[in-house]
């Protein structure tokens, strides 16, 4: 089997080629932020919503910008092209760059910029058809969530959490309301048909899927309130979902061993997923 061609400062190389200093403050202090685009039938999904993002992130962190977004797209689509990529995603990660360790900035490191890309189902998922079971856990995060940096530790040990439960997921707790998935954002909708989501703040990343659920929501007519929530809420809730790059609109089925609704995917997640689907597709590059 071929092995991949990933991109590292400037050079597609074989994977098994590619390497990265072990002073890389991205390997050493996480120093590093990411993205993750889809890609459906060789185009990539929400790509300006990506940039924007991108572009905050290193901003918040004092991160020099690379390069710009008509290079990283080519980039992207090359990757594309060498993998013959039909159906998954592109994981980009930009580091502040190799210096000898030390807490402080260094003041002329040259970032490190990786990508990759890898083979998923996506739009045919069996997330649509059988929905997630999740666990609440405590959020056990750093306070700048908002920022999409590679600091996970905290919640692969949540995801691990639930996988141990025979869960899929988990929603994370703090002050008794929920902030988000592990990776991902976290919504209900109530019985009077309300959808409810956390307003955005440190607390929480600014999902790019999200922004555009909640447009096709509103346009849909579908009243929506952006505040926390508790578990206790979830469970006595109508449907309750999660939105990603690459889940898109995944439908909750149950919390803490309590069934949402009837305990199937929910028919308003599903048309969301379904109207998200269909107007990304439209704009994909």
């Amino acid at each position: 089997m071929k092995d991949r061609i990933v991109y590292v400062n400037g050079n597609y190389l074989n994977e098994t080629e590619a390497k990265v200093s072990i002073f890389d403050r991205g390997f050493l202090f996480a120093d590093a932020v990411y993205e993750v685009t889809a890609v459906i039938d060789r185009k990539i999904i929400e790509w300006e919503g990506h940039i924007k993002r991108l572009k905050r992130s290193l901003k918040e962190l004092d991160m020099k910008v690379p390069m710009n977004p008509k290079d990283l797209l080519k980039i992207h689509s090359k990757l594309i092209k060498h993998n013959n990529l039909k159906e998954g995603l592109i994981y980009l990660q930009i580091t502040r760059g190799e210096a000898d360790r030390d807490f402080n900035y260094p003041e002329n490191a040259e970032p490190t910029v990786v990508l990759f890309t890898q083979v998923k189902s996506l739009a045919e998922s069996n997330i649509a058809t059988y929905g997630l079971k999740i666990i609440s856990v405590p959020d056990i995060r750093w306070g700048r969530r908002d920022i999409k940096t590679v600091q996970l530790l905290a919640p692969s040990m949540c995801k691990m959490m639930a996988k141990n439960a025979g869960k899929d997921d988990a929603w994370m707790v703090q002050d008794g309301f929920i902030t988000e998935g592990t990776s991902n954002n976290a919504y209900i909708i109530t019985k009077q048909n309300v959808l409810v989501t956390r307003n955005l703040s440190n607390n929480i990343l600014a999902g790019v899927t999200r922004l555009s659920i909640l447009k096709y929501a509103k346009e849909a007519q579908i009243k929506i309130e952006e505040r926390p929530f508790t578990i206790d809420e979830a469970k006595n809730a109508s449907e309750a979902f999660v939105s990603s790059a690459t889940t898109f609109v995944g439908p909750v089925v149950e919390i803490d061993n309590i069934k949402i609704g009837d305990g199937k995917p929910g028919k308003q997640s599903l048309r969301l997923r379904e109207i998200y689907l269909q107007e990304s597709m439209k704009q994909a590059i």
